[in-house]
């Protein structure tokens, strides 16, 4: 992968990132036409993107090379979810706000700059791998996560089949569900759906980079780079957590686009679902939304720096 390539992406990303915090300064965007933009992000450019990796005309992976990159992002999810075990005892946290860096180190921002991340830099064809990870992320955290959240809020969680299949239906599962089918289905469709498909998900970038734009507007400037903790939890997150990663598995992985795929998505910034799931049981947490902006910030430097190590 070309570090220039990578550093030159991230660049760009900053300067959509700004063009949202200029935009909201100005008073051109406000907090309701964010959520408005980031639902539009989440819930169709996001899962258009995805959809066109499945139409892709380059060459095509067998099922036994999909299950290799399913069970590699399986390993992965194992150790970042004991690295979350880790981290707090290790940087001494506040047991009460443990859940908290749970959710920083586990659930990484794959989708909402995953995507358009790995897009720019690696191709559609990468994108494969992305809906793997996408799959693997959604069902995780719509079993396990919601039910920690809910478990701190002291909300009974059901146990019902019905209730737990209810919880993985949703947006992400099914985009990533439907785009492995049709990509082990060869389903060939008209141009016309695959133009509007490409367009669709072509927003996702400039829309994404827009809404964390105004987030780190809405963020005190004196509040968000004065916690010297914040730094250290995530120069383990962001850098020593990836860079591990990526080391490990240059040992067995030999797919250049799987490897890549894998440091870019270890290696972006603390992603907001879990926030935003927290705040919807009444768990909110300044710690939570001032980290997350932080990790945005820095990933621009981070993921370079990272992909130096493939």
């Amino acid at each position: 992968m070309d570090i220039t390539i990578v550093i030159g992406q991230m660049c760009v990303m900053l300067l959509l990132l700004l063009t949202g915090y200029y935009l909201f300064r100005k008073k051109k965007l406000n907090d309701a036409s964010s959520r408005h933009i980031s639902g539009l992000v989440a819930n169709v450019c996001n899962p258009a993107a995805l959809l066109c990796s499945a139409f892709d005309d380059g060459p095509r992976l067998s099922v036994g090379q999909l299950g290799y990159a399913f069970a590699v992002t399986l390993l992965l999810y194992a150790i970042l979810l004991a690295a979350s075990l880790l981290f707090w005892r290790l940087l001494k946290i506040d047991p009460k706000e443990a859940h908290v860096y749970h959710f920083l180190t586990v659930y990484g921002n794959v989708g909402f700059l995953g995507i358009p991340l790995v897009s720019a830099v690696l191709g559609s064809s990468a994108l494969i791998y992305v809906s793997l990870n996408n799959l693997i992320y959604n069902v995780l955290f719509y079993t396990a996560g919601l039910s920690l959240i809910r478990k701190k809020a002291g909300v009974k969680t059901g146990s019902g089949i019905k209730e737990r299949f209810g919880r993985l239906v949703n947006v992400g599962t099914v985009s990533a569900l439907l785009t492995l089918l049709f990509y082990l289905s060869r389903i060939s469709i008209s141009s016309v759906f695959t133009d509007a498909l490409n367009y669709t998900g072509r927003a996702t970038t400039f829309l994404s980079m827009l809404v964390l734009g105004t987030a780190v507007a809405q963020m005190p400037l004196k509040e968000l780079f004065c916690h010297i903790k914040d730094y250290l939890f995530l120069a383990l997150r962001l850098l020593l957590l990836p860079i591990g990663c990526v080391l490990l598995l240059r040992c067995f992985v030999t797919d250049p686009l799987l490897l890549g795929t894998c440091a870019l998505l270890l290696a972006v910034p603390c992603g907001n679902l879990p926030l935003m799931s927290s705040r919807e049981y009444g768990l909110d947490s300044d710690t939570h939304a001032r980290t997350i902006v932080l990790s945005t910030l820095l990933s621009v430097i981070t993921i370079p720096v990272v992909v130096l190590f493939l």
